[in-house]
Parts: C-alpha cells; sequence; structure tokens
C-alpha cells in the first residue's frame, strides 16, 4: 500500500519566535496577573455565628457517618444513625427553629449572599476581560498563521481544534495555528503556575471552573437553600442504609490468609 506523501509547509523560521513566545510569555503573564488580582479583590471570610456553624457541622457529620458508614461497627453506626435522624426530624440543629416549614428568605435582600454573589462576579471578570483582549491582541496580530507541527501523528478530528481560523481543507491536522496554541496554553499552564505561585493558585481558569462545577460546602449552605429540607433528607439517606462492616468476618479472613 502506498503510503501518503508528507506535506511540507515552508514557514519563515521567526514566526515560531515572534508568535509562540509571545503567545505563551503573555498567557503567563495574565495568569500571575489574575492571580493577585484575585487575592487583592478577594474579600475577608465573614465569621459565622455558634448556631449557624452548629447547623451546617451538623449536617457535615450526618454525611460523614453515611459516606463512611463501613468503618463503623453495626452498635457504633445504628447509635449515630438513631441520634442524627431524630435530631433532623425534630429540627434541633437548625438555626432558626420558629422559621421552620417557611420559605427560605429572598437572596437579594440577604447582604451576606450580596457579598458572595459580588464575589463570584469579580471572579468571573477577572477571566471573562483578560481573555477578551489577549483574543482580540491574537486575532488582529496572529491570525491565519501556521506556526508549528507536532511531533506526533493525529486524527483529522483535531482538525478544527488544531487548525482554528486557517481556512484550509487538505492540511495535515497536525500543523497548529496561532489561535489554537492560545486554547492549549489555557488548558495546559496549570503545572507553569503551580511551580511560579503554588498548587493553592488562582490564576488557572480551568481549575477555577472546575471548583465551581464542582460540590462544595459553600453551595451546600448558599443562598435559598432550606436546611430543614436538607436534614429531611440526610435523615432518609442514613435510613436506606444497609450497613456492613470492613472488619465482618476478619478472624477467618486473616486465618486464611495465615494458612495460604
Amino acid at each position: 500500500m502506498a503510503q501518503a506523501p508528507v506535506q511540507t509547509i515552508h514557514r519563515d523560521p521567526q514566526l515560531f519566535y515572534w508568535i509562540l513566545f509571545p503567545i505563551t510569555a503573555v498567557m503567563i503573564l495574565t495568569g500571575i496577573l489574575r492571580h493577585y488580582a484575585t487575592v487583592l479583590m478577594a474579600s475577608a471570610p465573614k465569621q459565622l455565628d455558634q448556631k449557624t456553624m452548629r447547623e451546617q457541622r451538623s449536617l457535615l457529620h450526618g454525611i460523614n457517618v453515611r459516606t463512611n458508614f463501613h468503618t463503623l461497627s453495626r452498635k457504633s453506626f445504628n447509635a449515630r444513625r438513631d441520634a442524627l435522624t431524630a435530631a433532623y426530624e425534630s429540627g434541633a440543629y437548625l438555626k432558626d427553629p420558629e422559621r421552620r416549614g417557611q420559605a427560605p428568605p429572598n437572596p437579594m435582600s440577604d447582604p451576606s449572599s450580596m457579598e458572595g454573589m459580588m464575589g463570584m462576579m469579580k471572579n468571573q471578570m477577572a477571566m471573562v476581560i483578560p481573555n477578551t483582549l489577549i483574543m482580540s491582541w491574537i486575532n488582529a496580530f496572529f491570525s491565519g498563521y501556521v506556526i508549528m507541527k507536532l511531533p506526533f501523528p493525529l486524527t483529522i478530528k483535531f482538525k478544527s481544534m488544531l487548525q482554528a481560523g486557517v481556512a484550509t481543507k487538505d492540511m495535515d491536522p497536525r500543523w497548529m495555528s496561532s489561535i489554537s496554541w492560545y486554547f492549549l496554553c489555557i488548558f495546559g499552564l496549570q503545572p507553569v503556575f503551580n511551580f511560579l505561585l503554588g498548587s493553592d493558585n488562582a490564576a488557572s481558569q480551568m481549575a477555577q471552573q472546575m471548583g465551581q462545577m464542582g460540590p462544595q460546602a459553600g453551595q451546600m449552605f448558599g443562598p435559598g437553600v432550606d436546611p430543614d429540607k436538607q436534614f429531611l433528607a440526610e435523615a432518609e439517606n442514613l435510613a436506606v442504609i444497609e450497613h456492613y462492616s470492613v472488619l465482618d468476618g476478619i478472624e477467618n479472613r486473616l486465618l486464611q490468609g495465615i494458612k495460604a
């Protein structure tokens, strides 16, 4: 079978230095500035009162018992489940027991909720504004340039991702455009930011977006959430657990391991 001829594009070698390096350097510097801007704009966490802290910690206690029930003996698990279920159903851990059964307050009228929304808006603006400026800069000066060829083969499915801004049909998918290099920098600079700023940094856009999408305690106790419904739901989750322990039959397993 005849092999396809190797596709060669004659490019100015200076394109590699005047396009790839500037885009990479600008992305790194933008990430560092985004990190320090986020740190400066971050507001100090509001200290919770004792009742609010007890309400949140008691719900997390039930979640931890449900998640790690297999490490407890049946007697210990049943004692914890009965105590937590009774407290959840009676509303003993609620911050405002007199508001039980009422609709949660409007988040727009809660000053603490507004502060959280403003913080999220600041983080979003710290990502949107630099991306818009960098994308405009690349489209104005580097649009349509092919800057490098990847050293490994790729399928045709990668063509639209790696050759954004280059309207060609027959070009090898291994060739990469300047706009595609910008998108790859968004995904691939996290190790660089970890090295420069530490693992707990605000420079990576993808890390921030994944963190906002993932389950967090802030979303669990966010504005507009009814804690009474959360307690009742957790009581049902604890009630349907069929307990087993990792220590069940440990003697027989130990003896079988010794005999083997």
